[in-house]
């Protein structure tokens, strides 16, 4: 049975309780603090024309969500209905994005289960400050998949990952990244860039100039393309 609003409020309340007093965790305008494994982040979703072109943010969530944020329509739920256009999931063996509207034409079976390690797109209406709360889990490992073989033997059609930066990783730089994956693994590491819509790609090696070397940033999701299919264990502090 669907959460009501004041349900959601209360369990995160008492989530971000047991956070706090358990791993003195700190919150500043758009910057994450924390001890441990735990945090709380102050996370700005941008409307159309406000920063984000068309409104697109991508999203990473931790690897322990929230009680009852499990699927698509309680992200956009816990964002804020009436803020949200659709949620958008990426799909490894087409290269596009599956989206959910919330509402129809957009058919139910769309309400996908959201996924550690998988980041998301989230398209907004109106400027939003999410307050995302939870955990990295450093047992947790993340498949990201090279292309398909000829035999089709490999899920990822391209190679291409929709990953979600862990919030405690060491890697604080796109080719921190990529090195912490395998240097010989990756293709490149690819961010959403939301004022024109297009991904800025880091190749870590020539054409690619040194400027591409993004700062990777705690809420954002990143692309990253494979050439080697590797299980992948984040390096945390």
């Amino acid at each position: 049975m669907a959460l009501t609003q004041e349900e959601r409020r209360m369990s995160r309340k008492t989530f971000v309780g047991v956070v706090v007093v358990a791993l003195a965790v700190v919150l500043t305008a758009g910057t994450l603090v924390a001890s441990n494994m735990g945090f709380k982040l102050n996370y700005t979703m941008d409307q159309p024309g406000a920063v984000a072109k068309t409104g697109l943010n991508t999203l990473a969530l931790p690897d322990n969500r929230q009680t009852g944020l499990g699927t698509a329509k309680q992200l956009m739920d816990d964002i804020g209905f009436l803020s949200v256009e659709n949620v958008q999931r990426f799909i490894k063996s087409n290269d596009i994005f599956l989206t959910y509207l919330g509402r129809a034409p957009s058919p139910s079976s769309n309400n996908f289960a959201l996924t550690a390690g998988e980041a998301y797109r989230v398209k907004m209406k109106t400027t939003t400050n999410y307050i995302v709360v939870g955990s990295d889990d450093p047992s947790l490992t993340y498949t990201l998949q090279q292309p398909v073989l000829p035999a089709g033997a490999s899920i990822s059609k391209s190679g291409l990952n929709f990953y979600a930066f862990n919030y405690h990783q060491t890697a604080a730089t796109a080719k921190q990244l990529m090195d912490d994956i395998g240097f010989l693994s990756v293709e490149n590491v690819q961010r959403f860039i939301k004022s024109s819509d297009i991904f800025l790609t880091y190749l870590g090696r020539a054409p690619s100039p040194s400027s591409n070397n993004f700062t990777l940033t705690p809420g954002e999701g990143y692309r990253v393309k494979m050439k080697t299919t590797t299980v992948y264990a984040p390096s945390h502090y």
